[in-house]
């Protein structure tokens, strides 16, 4: 049996991405396909065709829109994902977040709306990693 629908997608995530360094900042329409992690700052709309990911000690402010979000740092705005989105212990997001699932850690802050667009009942992780093992630290 494949275990790709329990994995995270932190873990699935293969192959080379779009690194936005930390001290980097980004303002505007980002946009492409593929991995982009996220350690420094983007204002602006995001809209990816694969995963994003925002990193501990990174920034978004805008609209994100891609496949699967993942959240360790900050995120001022909305997240709309058409598949899965994971919030870290570390994250800290102001907005609406949708997606077909959601799992949040505890520890993180969601000030907003949650919204799962496909199974209806919940699902529930318990982050067993350290801090030194959250995407970008």
């Amino acid at each position: 049996m494949s275990d790709s629908k329990t994995r995270r997608l932190q873990d699935a995530a293969r192959g080379p991405g779009t690194l936005i360094s930390a001290g980097c900042r980004i303002e505007g329409l980002l946009t492409g396909a593929g991995h982009f992690m996220i350690n420094g700052e983007v204002e602006g709309e995001c809209d990816i065709d694969g995963t994003v990911t925002i990193a501990k000690g990174g920034y978004c402010k805008g609209l994100i829109k891609a496949n699967s979000v993942i959240v360790a740092g900050q995120v001022d705005g909305d997240i709309v994902a058409n598949g899965q989105v994971e919030i870290s212990n570390t994250a800290k997001i102001s907005g609406t977040v949708s997606g077909e699932a959601i799992a949040v850690a505890e520890g993180a802050i969601v000030e907003g709306v949650m919204q799962t667009t496909g199974r209806k009942e919940p699902q529930e992780f318990v982050e067993k990693r350290q801090d030194d093992d959250e995407p970008g630290s």
